[in-house]
């Protein structure tokens, strides 16, 4: 629960900042006739809806198994990282879109209007804020392990990156003359492109963990690795492993020698489970099947004849 409250805190503070920027940004773009700044404020709005859609999800994920979800509501957090980056995605087309036909009006021989001094200074001052709320974001999602708050930390990052690139289409354009005011509608293209690529990287992570993707080579190797030092265990195979939210789900097969008492071999299985989930977290979902290594010399039970 105290996780939850965390980054509801979190969120409530990147979303304070957001509404903020958001008013400026639109009125700046506005009364500062800049294409640039316009799609810097569409962009801020995503990152609002982003905060809301955290707060609801976080909220869904963090109830407890029940009958209908036996492996928790842990998927619903990458549900929401995989919706932002969906919205991102949008944004980006939008803006590349806005920027392009400005671009095709300046080469038809047609005048842009140069941008005020005030969508410069806004772009200056969502540089700054943005940035400061992305590195505080992205602190916390590493310490509550939180994909929905990693991924918001990036929304963050992305309005922070399309700011600096709208910051020099709008100070280009204001400075160096009413000829090259092209800047501004090209500097919302490039803009665009850039947050595209986060888009397709969130989008990247959230679909795989929600097609059942196994982790990484590397994790793969460290959990047969770790089942193997185990004594009395050979041979870990049969590994299957997924993502539950921010939660790994093992499932994997181990040998032992077929004469042990059951009560050993249990006790080795349990340990092999207990050092998995001491190694990451323990509400990673753990399954050991074991095998015997080879058949019983002298099985005490041989069924019917």
């Amino acid at each position: 629960m105290e996780r939850n409250k965390e980054i509801y805190r979190v969120t409530l503070c990147g979303g304070a900042v957001n509404v903020l920027l958001l008013a400026f940004k639109f009125t700046a773009g506005i009364v500062g006739h800049s294409a640039a700044m316009v799609a810097d404020a569409v962009h801020s709005l995503s990152d609002f809806v982003t905060d809301i859609i955290v707060l609801a999800f976080v909220h869904i994920s963090s109830k407890p198994k029940d009958k209908s979800h036996d492996y928790g509501h842990g998927k619903y957090e990458t549900l929401a990282l995989t919706i932002i980056g969906f919205m991102l995605l949008a944004v980006a087309v939008g803006i590349v879109y806005g920027g392009l036909v400005k671009i095709v009006v300046w080469a038809r021989g047609g005048q842009l209007e140069a941008p005020g001094m005030l969508a410069l200074l806004a772009a200056l001052l969502s540089i700054i804020m943005k940035e400061g709320v992305f590195h505080y974001t992205m602190v916390k999602s590493k310490q509550l392990e939180s994909q929905a708050l990693e991924a918001n930390a990036w929304h963050h990052r992305s309005d922070a990156l399309s700011s600096i690139g709208t910051a020099i289409g709008i100070g280009g354009a204001i400075f160096l003359g009413r000829r090259w005011a092209v800047l501004d509608p090209l500097a919302s293209v490039i803009v665009g492109f850039f947050i595209a690529k986060v888009a397709l990287d969130l989008l990247r992570g959230g679909i795989g963990d929600l097609t059942e993707q196994s982790l990484p080579d590397e994790v793969e190797q460290e959990i047969l690795q770790l089942a193997s030092s185990v004594e009395g265990v050979e041979e870990p195979h049969d590994l299957k492993t997924r993502r539950i939210g921010n939660h790994y789900a093992i499932e994997l097969h181990i040998l032992m020698d077929g004469n042990l008492p059951l009560l050993v071999a249990h006790d080795r299985a349990s340990e092999v489970e207990d050092r998995l989930r001491k190694q990451y977290g323990e509400e990673t979902h753990v399954v050991v099947h074991v095998e015997p290594k080879e058949p019983l010399q002298n099985p005490p039970f041989k069924g019917r004849a």
